[in-house]
């Protein structure tokens, strides 16, 4: 059995005007996929530079977030020593205040 193309299946034998069209359509084939190729690789390096610039961008997010995340640590820290401060004041004040209300009563 002679062995045929898939794209034009024939078996029957070919005149040299259809052997000539033939190349021609592939060809025409060829070129079409050699263009496809080229415009999947524009594509593919479209992408990669939009990659590239977003773990850029992303890089750039979490060392912000870690120099953030340090300063509210450091916030969260101060608030708690000064709300104890703050609450010892508050203990004092009133002790104070009611060994003031004792002694005017008392006098």
């Amino acid at each position: 059995k002679p062995f045929t193309v898939p794209c034009f299946p024939r078996t029957t034998p070919v005149s040299p005007s259809a052997m000539a069209s033939q190349g021609a359509t592939l060809q025409n084939y060829n070129n079409e996929l050699v263009k496809t190729i080229e415009d999947l690789r524009e594509k593919r390096e479209e992408l990669n530079r939009q990659i590239l610039k977003e773990e850029e961008d992303k890089a750039k997010i979490q060392k912000e977030l870690s120099i953030l995340t340090d300063r509210l640590q450091k916030l969260n820290e101060g608030l708690v020593r000064k709300t104890q401060a703050r609450n010892e004041y508050d203990k004092t004040i009133q002790e104070t205040e009611a060994a003031y209300m004792k002694i005017l009563e008392s006098s």
